[in-house]
């Protein structure tokens, strides 16, 4: 018990002795540290990187300004059934590649995948001549071109259709067909589409109001079934 105080006493005495063996060293060279120290400039470069450090604002990271969103082009709008309003249409005149001919607009149509009918004006070069109106209806009597057949237009038109005549008198188109006007194989909507077809192309011309449909010179009540064609249609009637 006591060899082990006295060994613990030993090292305590030795550490002693060696800290201030350390600390006469540093006494005794205190002088050249010092002119070491003030030879380099360690404390002004401390001093003023200190200052630095104090004056240096406190550093806070911006957050990134939010970029604005790109705009989109507007959607396309979808085709939708029913006419194109006749103010639209191309206007009436000479034809760009041939001033001896003039535009008309003739209604044709197609039928979409959900079964909708969509009315679509489709312009015709013609000869300019004295009845424009009669020009009109007949190429509208012809139909779709193939190029047209081939994009899904159709005409409701009977075959054999025919114009015995054609007057404007007051506003109102006489427009005479043979019999053959009266017989369509596509039902109650081909009577339909027919009577909107010649109705829609005759008042595309602006001194057109209304439509009267004759049969071999004489009034018919009805189309088909129910169609009626007794007095002048207009576009608000059909």
């Amino acid at each position: 018990m006591s060899r082990k105080k006295s060994g613990t006493g030993g090292w305590f005495l030795f550490w002693l002795a060696f800290a201030g063996g350390i600390l006469f060293l540093f006494a005794l060279n205190l002088e050249r540290i010092k002119t070491t120290v003030e030879r380099t400039g360690a404390l002004e470069f401390l001093a003023q990187r200190r200052q630095k450090k104090e004056e240096a604002p406190e550093s806070r990271e911006t957050p990134p300004e939010p970029l604005e969103a790109e705009a989109l082009p507007p959607e396309p709008e979808a085709e939708t059934a029913g006419e194109i309003p006749p103010e639209e249409a191309p206007d009436e005149g000479p034809s760009p590649e041939n001033p001896r001919m003039v535009n008309r607009l003739v209604y044709l149509l197609k039928v979409d995948n959900t079964g909708a009918i969509l009315w679509n004006r489709v312009a015709r070069s013609l000869p300019a001549s004295d009845t424009p109106m009669r020009d009109a209806l007949n190429a509208l009597i012809e139909g779709p071109s193939a190029e047209e057949e081939k994009r899904g237009f159709i005409s409701l038109i009977p075959r054999n259709t025919r114009i015995l005549s054609a007057a404007i008198r007051d506003g109102t188109a006489y427009i005479d067909f043979n019999e053959d006007f009266l017989f369509n194989t596509f039902g109650v909507e081909g009577y339909i589409g027919q009577r909107r077809q010649v109705v829609l192309t005759a008042t595309e011309f602006s001194t057109v109001r209304d439509v009267q449909i004759l049969i071999e010179g004489r009034r018919v009540d009805y189309l088909g079934e129910g169609i009626w064609i007794g007095s002048p249609i207009n576009r608000e009637m059909l």
